[in-house]
């Protein structure tokens, strides 16, 4: 500090004189003012140096070092492969990340026998907590659910350390995925036959108990559908009378006999020792009734359905449900063993 004073002091000094020897150059001064000047000069700052000494007081020589806070050091440590529960039974998660910790009391104070193990519980003990509330099918989005929830540092149970993780990776195992896309797959399939069966209900339930419920309402909606071309419902009207009596298995009432087809031409006006037209329960075997395969037969004979045509067992089957909601299924096994017999053994096999 004396030698800071001293400098200053000689700055001081020579700068007045500096000064000095200017503006008396400029004045043209006499040689008493020079000696003078030059005397002031000398004693005037070493007197102020002094008194503004004297006035400021001792200054400490001593001065505290400040001391900075050391440097935190961290350390980390790789965890591979472990199995991380999640909602459902047996579907574990596989978990990977690069563990990251620092302790918090230097080792001296409070020693720790092993920080990678209490910093490795500590980010699986916090992404067990998350896995074992998700479902196996959302790894992919449990994956960054994970890399947020461990991005902070997180104190352990000991509290003598904080722990965070990174490079977080959460996979399932190959099996167990191929076995969620196969029950996924089959999740899918049930919900579009469920609707499918749905569907089919409606409509058998639709056709038996209100469009074939009797003749008049199946006209009503064949005329519906043919609304433009009213000569083709009056013309179907025998149609539809065979139809409906299929469907319901039940005779046809005798004020709608009139309106069936006439006999083929192949077929035999009469029987050996009867003359006259056949009944049509001729060749059902009891006379006077036929069964509602008969009818319906002719209904496909009507339609241009030939005996070798594959439709005539499709619309079989398709009557046969609508018979079996009406609780006829022994009309329904008629029908089904005369259009749609099951397949020999062999084959079935």
């Amino acid at each position: 500090m004396t030698t800071a004073r001293k400098t200053t002091t000689v700055f001081l000094t020579i700068l007045c004189a500096l000064l000095l020897t200017i503006v008396g150059l400029t004045e043209r001064w006499p040689a008493w003012i020079w000696a003078t000047s030059a005397a002031l000069l000398v004693v005037v700052p070493a007197a102020a140096m002094k008194i503004a000494a004297a006035r400021r007081g001792p200054v400490p020589v001593v001065f505290e070092e400040q001391l900075t806070a050391p440097p935190v050091e961290r350390t980390d440590c790789q965890v591979s492969q472990v199995a991380l529960p999640s909602l459902w039974d047996d579907y574990d998660f596989v978990f990977s990340a690069t563990v990251r910790w620092y302790l918090v009391e230097p080792p001296g104070r409070a020693p720790v026998l092993n920080p990678a193990g209490l910093a490795a519980e500590t980010v699986l003990n916090r992404a067990r907590a998350l896995t074992e509330k998700r479902e196996p099918g959302l790894a992919s989005l449990v994956q960054h659910e994970l890399g947020g929830l461990l991005s902070r540092m997180f104190p352990d149970a000991t509290g003598q350390l904080q722990a965070m993780a990174e490079n977080v990776s959460l996979t399932l195992r190959p099996q167990d995925q191929e076995r969620l896309d196969r029950l996924a797959k089959v999740r899918k399939d049930k919900a579009v036959w469920e609707h499918q069966r749905t569907y089919e209900q409606s409509k058998r339930q639709y056709l038996g108990e209100d469009v074939l419920k009797d003749t008049g309402s199946a006209v009503v909606w064949w005329l519906a559908k043919n609304d433009e071309h009213v000569e083709k419902t009056v013309a179907d009207l025998g149609l539809l009378a065979q139809l409906t009596s299929a469907a319901n298995d039940s005779d046809i009432p005798e004020r709608l006999q009139e309106l069936l087809s006439p006999s083929r031409p192949d077929e035999p006006d009469g029987l050996d020792g009867i003359d006259g037209p056949v009944s049509p329960g001729a060749f059902a075997g009891s006379p006077g009734h036929r069964s509602a395969a008969d009818h319906l037969s002719d209904l496909f004979d009507a339609m241009g359905f030939p005996e070798e045509d594959p439709r005539r067992a499709m619309l079989a089957a398709q009557f046969a449900h609508i018979i079996k909601e009406q609780n006829r299924y022994e009309t329904a096994e008629e029908v089904l063993r005369r259009f749609a017999p099951p397949e020999p053994e062999d084959d079935a096999a």
